[in-house]
């Protein structure tokens, strides 16, 4: 019986079970969309980068000798939206059977299903077969819990997949080294350079181009720098055990003027379209390590691993426990516009001058420039947290929805009310400087509250402490701040709200 298989963008498991055997009767559907590329306004980088992923692993696989039929972006055949490319590739093959993996976002997910009703052949749905969980798993797991503890769901995905175990107990006498975790990079020990690639698209952007496809943020045609096929993402995944994974836990919330990518993986856009799995990445860095434990310290691996094996299933989690509705929620009432510079990193404040910079320039920014330079700012200056999703959804190389709006609506804006964090991650200047030398070369004082040269975190802060303090009276964590709020001499918190407006109101001014 022939068969239509759809493979989405973000579904290039080359490993999936669908590739055991190689059958006549079955045909791979792909498409470039404009149905994806113009849901949200992406940067280039990401168009680029899915669109070569797409056509690489179709060539990887018709290599294997399964058939495929693809459409460009640039075919004037295509039709752009799901629906009607589904219908033609049935029509053409004359398939009596249609089937797909389990999509990861919500709205694909509703628009297969009814993709589905709508087909007068057979349907079937399939896993993915790439993350560690099921859509249900954390849902069911948190059953009659009254808070979902990401803590808690880690360590009972350690011991359930035996990872950093031993003899039922986490590797090391911890389960968490997070406290390890937090240093700033002075510059030393030497960093080595990226694991990059250097190749010119300049041929499929002409192809973007002309099909009008609209994004934003900037792009070298002859020096683009991320994985693009299972070996590229392979190679990446091996540098970094090589080279970067000695210090990666240590300073993995630092931020640097003169360092884009510290001891960071860069493996996250391989990992969100399935060109390579959280386990066999999990089991390479448990490899290696192992092999070199008189050389690297598990701090430096067990933060790695919380982020793939606890942060990112949690996060998926989340998603699927709590959408449709996550998308809506604006728990905190924030309404205010995205300033203008989000989309041309032009602001005389130097840490988002050079996080947001360097988020259009590469379409990557580490978490801690994500939560806690810019998230950090949006959050201050109550951003509507819509405005805020669709930046963050189009502006990184590896944001898809599941993980992106649960981190940023969650974690970042605190707009579904705790959900995800227990307290908002706000900050002012101090935490700034701490963790990197943005204020080093800022033209504003980071030790300044009040006056023309005082940092605007430092106003924004007790200004959302002061305005947020009815919402937050009965939540412990934000106890502290609160009293220290309640000292606070009137006059200084109102030259400190006046000053705060004025950054609320003029953002380009500052």
């Amino acid at each position: 019986m022939k068969k239509i298989r759809l493979i989405l963008g973000d579904q290039l498991n080359s490993k999936h079970s669908w590739f055991n055997t190689q059958n006549d009767e079955v045909i791979y559907l792909m498409a470039e969309m404009r149905q994806e590329t113009d849901y949200v306004k992406h940067h280039i980088q990401k168009v680029v980068a899915f669109f070569l992923s797409m056509r690489n692993f179709k060539e990887e696989l018709t290599a294997k000798g399964h058939q495929f039929l693809y459409f460009k972006i640039s075919d004037k055949d295509n039709p752009h939206k799901l629906e009607k490319i589904v219908q033609k590739a049935i029509e053409k093959s004359g398939a009596k059977k249609f089937e797909y993996q389990l999509p990861d976002e919500y709205r694909l997910d509703e628009q297969l299903k009814k993709i589905c009703s709508d087909l007068d052949i057979e349907t079937e749905a399939f896993d993915t077969e790439h993350f560690f969980t099921k859509r249900e798993e954390l849902k069911d797991f948190f059953e009659g819990k009254k808070q979902l503890i990401m803590e808690n769901f880690y360590r009972m995905m350690r011991k359930k997949h035996d990872i950093m175990m031993v003899n039922g107990q986490p590797d090391g006498g911890k389960w968490n080294f997070d406290h390890n975790n937090r240093k700033k990079w002075p510059g030393s020990p030497e960093i080595p350079h990226e694991r990059g690639f250097r190749k010119d698209i300049s041929s499929i952007l002409e192809e973007i181009k002309k099909a009008g496809v609209n994004t934003f943020g900037n792009i070298a045609s002859d020096n683009f720098n991320w994985p693009t096929s299972r070996a590229d993402s392979l190679s990446v995944l091996n540098y970094f055990c090589k080279k970067l994974l000695v210090h990666f836990g240590d300073f993995q919330d630092a931020m640097h003027t003169k360092e884009k990518y510290l001891f960071h993986s860069r493996l996250s856009f391989a990992m969100n379209s399935k060109m390579l799995s959280p386990k066999e990445v999990i089991e390479k860095v448990l490899e290696y390590y192992y092999e070199h434990t008189d050389e690297i310290d598990i701090s430096q691996v067990e933060g790695f691993v919380r982020q793939i094996l606890g942060w990112r299933e949690y996060m998926r989690g989340i998603y699927w426990k709590e959408m449709p509705n996550y998308r809506k929620l604006n728990e905190l009432d924030n309404n205010n516009p995205l300033p203008d510079f989000f989309w041309t990193g032009k602001t005389k404040m130097n840490c988002l001058s050079h996080a947001i910079g360097q988020s259009l320039d590469d379409a990557y920014a580490h978490h801690i420039q994500r939560l806690m330079i810019i998230g950090n700012y949006a959050l201050l200056t109550q951003t509507n947290p819509d405005e805020v999703d669709n930046w963050y959804l189009g502006v990184y190389i590896d944001a898809i929805e599941w993980v992106e709006i649960t981190n940023t609506r969650g974690m970042s804006q605190f707009a579904d009310g705790g959900i995800v964090a227990t307290k908002p991650y706000v900050s002012s200047a101090n935490y700034i400087n701490k963790m990197g030398n943005y204020c080093k070369e800022c033209q504003y004082s980071h030790t300044k509250k009040t006056g023309e040269d005082a940092c605007p975190f430092n106003a924004l802060y007790w200004n959302f402490l002061d305005e947020k303090k009815d919402y937050f009276k009965n939540n412990q964590r934000m106890a502290m701040m609160l009293n220290l709020l309640k000292k606070k001499d009137l006059t200084e918190l109102q030259q400190l709200k006046d000053r705060a407006a004025d950054v609320i109101s003029n953002p380009d001014k500052f």
